[in-house]
């Protein structure tokens, strides 16, 4: 009896420590989204210009994508559960000066700060739940809650958002991280212990500084391009980030312990599994994005509305990732990486419908169709990068599957989100270079508010329909390339023994 006693007090120990350490998760993930309805009105509040804007969304993905693997190497050196307490403090710290930024640089410093944090967050907390779950079985089963709660964080932001700002300012989606945190930092040294995986490997800093440095240099030419047109200084700003990209890569080939090892793209299995994480998200991120802008300036619907609006998709996503990993032991990953592709490209067209007066039966179904995709991606990604490659190097694999994640969302509003705010300075009004700065100009003209709404919309539609042709091709490309073997082998493999590997170093 003193023996069962003991097991079961353990067992409810772990099990509440995964219950505490999905609290950060959720927030690191949600926070990647939680903007997308806000942004209307921190444009009203703050007046941010169009690059700015993208900044304020999109600076928190690059952190927290550019630094995951750099600190899940500090994690296994220093400790896990030391930096899950510091990165929970700092983002605790980030969050509430970023409800009282004054201004759209002070936003986006805390931003940035929040991302940083998030990048410490997400590997310690992978690796803590390997020490909480020593039983294989158990752990898988933690494994699985822990995805589910990362994409369900991603569905849930814009809703939450939505939510907040029908009853407070726009601060207080940050503000609703707090309790999180705090309820984090009094249980987390109670319930869960440190670790440490005793390994040499030094992180290169010079690795994580280009990395880091040559992304946000590319981008930042890339979006003034956008929204201000061709000169020097944004050229120049995209040629020496594309430089040091490019340095970055070429260093990694030469040092004992790489940031990214990228000798892995050669198996096309595991880079077709990776773009995956990345392409989705990028889709995702873009079109709620621009979605959130449409439903409240174009058709101007109130943001609780909104963000109600957004819940059969987020259902959708959630509940997609919960099943696939039963659907893929009976249909294999193949076939669900098809469905994920094919899926998505569907979903996003079904946005081509909308106009400037109406369009929301076209948004939900959208978002339900696409969000079946969005959830597969969640769900196989790790296990499908993991399984192409050998069983040592399943650590890096992992960790770039899941970075390709972050990357992506970030991206997908860098991008995407500059593409369409081209179209918008290209065939808009020429009053001013967004839709939410446009309409709140003084004294507009009907015309010239229809001329506004009109070429926002036609922004939404060409990224959409680029979105939809790049999913296209990637589901071509693994109707080519990926293996026709018995889903069952590959799932037992995968399943069997790099699940341990995976979320004890998947950062």
């Amino acid at each position: 009896m003193t023996r069962q006693h003991a097991n079961n007090a353990a067992g409810l120990r772990a099990w509440l420590g995964l219950a505490v350490v999905l609290g950060p998760v959720l927030l690191v993930s949600m926070d990647g989204s939680i903007l997308f309805l806000a942004m209307p009105r921190i444009s009203q509040a703050l007046s941010p210009t169009a690059d700015q804007a993208l900044w304020i969304l999109d600076i928190y993905g690059f952190a927290v994508g550019s630094l995951l693997v750099a600190f899940g190497s500090i994690g296994d050196r220093y400790g896990r559960l030391k930096l899950l307490m510091i990165g929970a403090t700092v983002f605790g710290l980030g969050s509430a000066g970023a409800a009282f930024a004054p201004t759209p640089e002070l936003l986006i410093a805390c931003r940035a700060l929040m991302g940083v944090a998030g990048a410490t967050l997400l590997p310690s907390a992978l690796a803590v739940l390997s020490e909480l779950f020593p039983d294989s079985r158990r752990r898988a089963q933690a494994i699985g809650i822990f995805a589910a709660a990362f994409a369900a964080g991603f569905a849930i932001g814009p809703v939450i958002g939505g939510a907040l700002l029908g009853q407070f300012w726009w601060g207080s989606v940050f503000l609703v991280n707090l309790p999180v945190i705090v309820v984090f930092l009094v249980l987390a040294p109670i319930l869960l212990r440190e670790v440490r995986s005793g390994g040499t490997g030094r992180v290169d800093p010079l690795s994580v500084v280009t990395s880091a440095g040559g992304l946000l240099l590319t981008i930042y030419g890339i979006k003034h391009l956008a929204a201000d047109g061709i000169s020097a200084l944004p050229i120049t700003t995209v040629i020496v980030g594309i430089a040091v990209l490019t340095f970055f890569g070429l260093r990694q080939r030469h040092l004992d312990n790489p940031l990214i090892d990228f000798s892995l793209f050669r198996d096309r299995v595991f880079t077709i599994a990776v773009i995956t994480g990345l392409l989705p998200l990028a889709a995702w991120s873009a079109a709620a994005y621009l979605s959130g802008i449409y439903l409240q300036s174009v058709l101007n619907l109130s943001v609780l509305h909104a963000a109600l609006l957004a819940l059969p998709g987020a259902a959708a996503l959630t509940i997609s990732c919960i099943v696939t990993p039963a659907v893929v032991e009976r249909i294999g990953k193949r076939a669900a990486l098809l469905v994920c592709h094919f899926s998505i490209a569907g979903g996003l067209l079904l946005l081509l419908p909308t106009t400037v007066t109406s369009g929301i039966g076209w948004y939900i179904a959208s978002t339900v169709i696409a969000g079946l995709g969005y959830g597969i991606s969640f769900a196989v990604v790790a296990d499908t990068a993991v399984g192409a490659v050998p069983a040592e190097r399943a650590g890096s694999a992992g960790a770039i599957a899941e970075t390709s994640n972050e990357i992506g969302n970030a991206l997908g509003i860098a991008i995407l989100g500059s593409l369409a705010a081209l179209l918008f300075r290209l065939q808009g009004p020429e009053l001013a270079p967004t839709l939410d700065e446009t309409l709140q100009l003084p004294s507009l003209l009907p015309f010239v508010i229809q001329d506004a709404k009109s070429a926002f919309v036609t922004g939404l539609h060409v990224v959409v329909v680029a979105a939809s042709l790049l999913h296209a091709a990637l589901g071509t490309a693994a109707l080519r390339w990926l293996p026709k073997s018995a889903p069952e082998e590959q799932t037992t493999e995968v399943h069997e023994e790099p699940a341990e590997e995976r979320m004890a170093s998947k950062l």
